[in-house]
């Protein structure tokens, strides 16, 4: 079996997904991360009860703005803030830099929450910051 998959067993992303569903329920999403993680997401779960407005990821240009990826709109990271989405998901393997520059930095002063689509345990993520 795919190891991006063993990963989303192993945190048992099915039941994480339903908790999401009902905490953003009537709340507007962007995924930020659209790699091969995202891309294995989609395949193997519905997100179609997160109210998702748009996609982003540092890859995509302004040019891109408006235009499809995965069936959904393309928001380029610069345009975030114009879209005015309640949370901004993470949806990489490894997202607490990502986080803490996007709370601190990119959406400062903003009422955008910054969450990970995918949670994982605290021993897991103290782990990932001193590797």
């Amino acid at each position: 079996m795919d190891e991006l998959l063993e990963e989303l067993k192993k945190y048992k992303f099915d039941k994480q997904l339903k908790k999401l569903n009902k905490k953003l329920k009537n709340k507007t999403v962007i995924i930020y991360g659209t790699g091969l993680f995202f891309q294995k997401i989609k395949e193997n779960y519905d997100l179609s009860d997160l109210n998702i407005i748009g996609v982003s990821d540092r890859k995509y240009t302004s040019e891109e703005e408006g235009k499809e990826s995965f069936g959904y709109k393309i928001v380029p990271l610069d345009k975030i803030i114009d879209y005015k989405p309640d949370y901004v998901l993470i949806s990489t393997l490894k997202f607490l830099g990502i986080m803490d520059d996007f709370k601190n930095n990119v959406f400062k002063g903003t009422k955008i929450k910054v969450l990970p689509l995918v949670d994982k345990p605290f021993l897991t993520l103290l782990k990932e910051i001193f590797e």
